[in-house]
């Protein structure tokens, strides 16, 4: 029988690449071309989505709530780490990473409910985790910025333009972050034929809402300039003074707060490592239901402790940034 079963088999084989080879068909070639085809038509549904909700926030203001919160996080992302994608092309890349999750939990926990429920505590760990270091970025350029406006503010009674020349002389005084920018603005007002204003409105759309203050008092000073009115910049380097002793004490209150998170995690982990040392507990909690779901509820809680965690530092970050500007 077993040998019926070999030839059947053969002269099945035989066929299909005799099929493929007469009418010159190939499978890898019609599977590229199905993908191509689904990625056009993905692209495609993406697009008009982006132009409905585009035409939709023209009308309509968005509500707040869950949903809206997301798309202001997501496009913060997208900004943040200049991402080639729309709202929607973001969701749709989401969605799919979501459902690679979600079949791999099941491989490993053999359970629906819990596979959804780690994949989506990993997706927000994950999605938490780009946000940290998103934030970590910004706290880091706004520090350059402050240091870059201490060295300008004394100097700007000479002109803001003639300040901003002397301190590119030397390389070790502007942060390689932002030196570019300035470098820029010398250009744009010397060699591109832009008015001051227009250079400085420039350089402060590069370099953000904290740089608000100096670039208005700049464009007041170059068109207003009278005798003491450098003086406005002064003020500038109080508050920044000011916003540095708020940020120490920001630091040391997110310190305390991960040291608690890592000691939390680091006891879960030490749990399950000591849960796989003996064959019997091993078996339990690799083999049996109750054993998986004890593993799965570890990943969950280890991934929201971090989420929950950094949401905590980065609300901290915002009332204290917040009171730091009024």
């Amino acid at each position: 029988m077993m040998v019926y079963y070999l030839i059947f088999s053969f002269i099945v084989l035989v066929s299909i690449i005799f099929v493929l080879y007469i009418f010159r068909f190939n499978p890898l070639n019609v599977l590229s071309d199905l993908f191509q085809r689904l990625l056009q038509w993905v692209a495609s549904y993406n697009t008009r989505r982006t132009i409905e909700r585009l035409k939709r926030n023209k009308i309509i203001k968005e509500k707040k709530g869950i949903i809206p919160k997301y798309n202001a996080l997501a496009e913060g992302l997208i900004e943040d780490y200049n991402l080639p994608l729309t709202l929607e092309g973001f969701n749709t890349f989401i969605t799919i990473l979501f459902i690679i999750f979600i079949l791999t939990a099941f491989v490993l926990f053999k359970n629906m409910t819990m596979s959804i429920l780690v994949s989506a505590s990993m997706l927000v760990a994950a999605f938490t985790y780009f946000m940290m270091q998103s934030r970590i970025a910004e706290s880091t350029k706004m520090e350059a910025i402050m240091d870059a406006e201490d060295l300008l503010c004394p100097l700007a009674k000479d002109g803001v333009l003639v300040a901003v020349k002397k301190v590119l002389e030397s390389r070790d005084y502007l942060s390689p972050q932002i030196r570019q920018y300035f470098v820029q603005f010398v250009d744009n007002c010397e060699n591109h034929g832009y008015t001051f204003k227009r250079a400085m409105e420039v350089l402060n759309r590069q370099l953000g809402p904290k740089f608000d203050n100096f670039a208005e008092k700049a464009i007041i000073f170059e068109y207003n300039e009278r005798k003491g009115m450098a003086d406005i910049f002064l003020d500038i380097v109080d508050e920044n003074a000011a916003l540095r002793e708020i940020n120490a004490r920001k630091n040391r209150i997110f310190r305390q707060m991960n040291r608690e998170f890592i000691i939390k995690s680091a006891l879960i982990v030490l749990f399950v490592m000591y849960s796989m040392t003996g064959d019997t507990l091993r078996d339990f909690m690799l083999s049996t239901s109750i054993g998986r779901s004890i593993n799965g509820l570890a990943i969950i809680t280890i991934c929201l402790s971090f989420a929950r965690c950094q949401y905590l530092q980065r609300d901290i970050s915002i009332k204290k940034e917040f009171k730091g500007g009024e």
